[in-house]
Formats: C-alpha cells, sequence, structure tokens
C-alpha cells in the first residue's frame, strides 16, 4: 500500500466512531431505556479497558521473553504512571473546569458543557488515546507490506469505533435538547482523529515503549469516566437494567473484536 491509501484507510477506520456519536441527535428517552443505555455503555468501556490493557502489556511481555528485565520492568512502571496520571489527570481536569464555570460566564462551545457533555468530553479524550495506538498498528502493518493484515485491522477497528462512539455519547443520552452538530462533530474529531494521526506516525516510526504509554493513559481515563457512569447508574436506580446493558455492552465489546482477532493480534 502507498503511503497515501494508508492515510486513506486508517480515516476510514476512526471516522465510523461518527456512527456510533448519532445517539446524541435523539430526544430524551423514558428513564428506564436511558439507564439500559448508560449500562451497555459501561458495559463496553468495560471490555475497552481491559483491551487496552493487554495491549499495553504485550511490549512488556515480549521484553521479558528475550530477557530484557529492565527494560520489562521500565515499560511496566510506565504503564502504571500512564494509568495513574490518565486517572488522576482527568480528575485534575474536571475539578478546574468546574471550578472556572462558577467563577467565569463561559459562552459559545463550553456553555455546552454540561456535567454530562463533560463526560462524553472526557470519554473522547481517552478513547482518542486509544485509537492513536489502533492506528499504529494500521500504518506500520501497511508499510511493512501485510496488505491483509492491514486489510484486517481496519474493518475491525472501524466496526469497533462505532461501538466507542457510541460510548461516548451514552452520558448524552438522558440530555432535554439534541447534542449539537458543532459538538458531535468536536467528539468524532477527538475521538476518531487520533487514528489517522496515529496511521501516519505508524507508517514512518513506531515504538512498543511509546504504545505502552498511550495505552495506559486511555486506560487510566476511560477507567476513570467509568466510575462516573456507575455513579450515574446509582442515580438512575437501574436495578436489574445494569446487569442486562453490561452484559449487552460486553457482547458487542467482543464481537467487534472478533474481526481483529481474527488477523492474531
Amino acid at each position: 500500500m502507498t503511503f497515501g491509501s494508508t492515510v486513506v484507510v486508517g480515516f476510514i477506520a476512526g471516522a465510523t466512531i461518527a456512527l456510533g456519536l448519532l445517539i446524541g441527535r435523539m430526544k430524551a428517552p423514558v428513564p428506564r431505556f436511558r439507564a439500559l443505555l448508560n449500562a451497555i455503555a459501561i458495559g463496553i468501556l468495560i471490555f475497552l479497558v481491559a483491551d487496552v490493557l493487554g495491549q499495553a502489556l504485550a511490549p512488556v511481555d515480549a521484553a521479558l521473553e528475550l530477557k530484557k528485565h529492565g527494560l520489562a520492568l521500565g515499560r511496566e512502571l510506565l504503564m502504571l504512571g500512564g494509568i495513574a496520571v490518565g486517572i488522576l489527570g482527568l480528575v485534575g481536569y474536571d475539578n478546574w473546569s468546574k471550578r472556572r464555570r462558577a467563577r467565569v460566564e463561559v459562552t459559545g462551545l463550553e456553555q455546552e458543557l454540561t456535567p454530562a457533555a463533560r463526560m462524553s468530553l472526557l470519554l473522547a479524550i481517552g478513547i482518542g488515546l486509544h485509537n492513536f495506538g489502533e492506528g499504529l498498528a494500521i500504518g506500520s502493518s501497511a508499510h511493512s507490506g501485510a496488505t491483509g493484515l492491514t486489510a484486517v485491522l481496519v474493518i475491525g477497528f472501524a466496526l469497533h469505533n462505532a461501538t466507542e462512539g457510541f460510548g461516548i455519547i451514552a452520558p448524552l443520552s438522558g440530555a432535554k435538547e439534541h447534542a449539537s452538530w458543532r459538538f458531535l462533530g468536536l467528539m468524532a474529531l477527538i475521538g476518531g482523529g487520533p487514528t489517522t494521526l496515529g496511521t501516519i506516525v505508524g507508517w514512518s516510526w513506531t515504538n512498543d515503549t511509546v504504545s505502552v504509554a498511550f495505552y495506559a493513559l486511555a486506560a487510566g481515563s476511560i477507567t476513570y469516566v467509568i466510575a462516573q457512569l456507575f455513579t450515574v447508574a446509582q442515580r438512575q436506580k437501574a436495578g436489574n437494567l445494569l446487569f442486562y446493558g453490561l452484559v449487552i455492552g460486553l457482547a458487542l465489546g467482543f464481537s467487534t473484536d472478533f474481526v481483529v482477532s481474527l488477523a492474531g493480534v
């Protein structure tokens, strides 16, 4: 594949996140359906954290197999640090954002950042970090000449990203008004855009240690939002719907990941 065609397929793999975001144009559903949507999003995100951590651990295991214990320890510490930064960084950002809104009159797009919208933004940031890693895989496989592997990765990641878009926008499923097209476009750019950027970087340069850092940051930030969504579920008094939604969300995650697994990665 040429560099240009690789960038195009990387863009396609990330752009499908917009499909899941379209639920943000749906007006507030009945409370029980809203609770189910929230629970499905939690299930998808739990799967995503497990998937991301598995990808972060792969370079650690590879270093151990080569008996490079110092490198393995360094990557392990980097992963733990990245998770901590991912969680605590978003805690700090969220607190700062709330204090700023309390003392400054906000306008424009920032005016749309209700607590639910901020949660969607934080999710988009975490998923964007994860999708940068996916782009690295697409770019490096295409540059190595593994066209078949690249095609499978693009198809699998495209399916995967559609469910991620749903996860991003789920906190807004109970909003009284539609999410604006401007806000949805921003979420698509933050969440899906890094796939294209990662594809460009992966074509020209890859580094396993750097990928560990990105995956760890993604895992930490998504974990933070999962905790927030569980709080939302408690307020919604979801009851057994929480567990039904978790199962549905996990099933969606596993099914969309199946195509990627066919490639043996």
